[in-house]
């Protein structure tokens, strides 16, 4: 995908496909249109080039498919119902109630509203520059997002996050490296179960989401950054853990398994 010069406007047919993509498959183009649509009107516009196209019809299929897989889930494992997230695509920057966003601040999921946010240039941040190449380590940060929904949907994440509210910076950060991790356990369950339902996967599917995972722990990212690794700051994980957690999802498949609060060792 091309993060860079526009390949030309997508109107038309392309415009089109992106709207009925949102309609149907629980995804919020409004602000990719608003804030980067040539549905222009004068001499300037930022145009919706074929890559933001390709993000969001590859984001409608894996949030597709994440709908399917958790709703089984939910169901076989906790006799409940899922109630999928909206997730919403845009370009640049844009507002949610969790604060503002832009390709900056990466994908992440906003309790508030239940939905999940995602610039359509990550995707390329994430080939070019974290090293985080193809088409499921792309899958992956998506599962992972609506993984954090699944976490609001079972009450896990509004009691980690009360807690963290008043407990102290090195507490907070402990906790939030134990949803993160719950996260990635949970993105191990959903490629499992695509794996058996869609039968879609391959081994080197896998290996992708795992490259994914340790190229965003924390120690990867700050030691890539030119420091040394501050273990009290991590707030995802490290590597290693990432890779573990997600393993154990796939492995297992079970939620029980994804207890990251309980567990002596992260």
């Amino acid at each position: 995908m091309s993060g860079g010069k526009a390949v030309g406007g997508v109107g038309g047919v392309g415009l089109l496909a992106i709207v009925v993509i949102g309609y149907f498959l629980g995804i919020d183009v409004t602000p990719l249109l608003e804030g980067g649509g040539q549905i222009s009107t004068g001499s300037q516009s930022t145009e919706i080039t074929r890559a933001d196209q390709q993000a969001a019809e590859f984001v409608s299929v894996t949030l597709a498919d994440t709908e399917e897989i958790w709703t089984e889930v939910f169901s076989e494992q906790l006799g409940g119902e899922y109630i999928p997230p909206i997730l919403v695509l845009y370009k640049g920057v844009t507002q949610s109630p969790c604060g503002s966003a832009s390709g900056a601040t990466g994908p992440f999921y906003c309790p508030q509203d239940q939905k999940v946010y995602l610039d359509t240039d990550f995707f390329t941040t994430m080939s070019r520059q974290l090293g985080a190449s193809g088409d499921f380590a792309q899958a992956y940060v998506v599962a992972h997002e609506v993984a954090h929904h699944v976490q609001n949907e079972l009450g896990t994440l509004s009691q980690a996050n009360a807690y963290r509210a008043q407990a102290s910076k090195a507490e907070s950060n402990a906790v939030s490296v134990m949803i993160e991790l719950q996260a990635d356990c949970y993105s191990g369950i959903w490629a499992k179960m695509a794996d058996e339902k869609f039968g879609s996967i391959e081994h080197g599917d896998i290996r992708e989401a795992l490259n994914a995972a340790k190229q965003i722990g924390d120690d990867t990212l700050q030691r890539n950054a030119g420091r040394v690794p501050q273990p009290h700051t991590f707030t995802h994980g490290t590597s290693e853990q990432r890779q573990r957690w997600f393993a154990t999802g796939y492995k297992t498949g079970d939620l029980a398994s994804c207890d990251t609060f309980s567990t002596s060792a992260l």
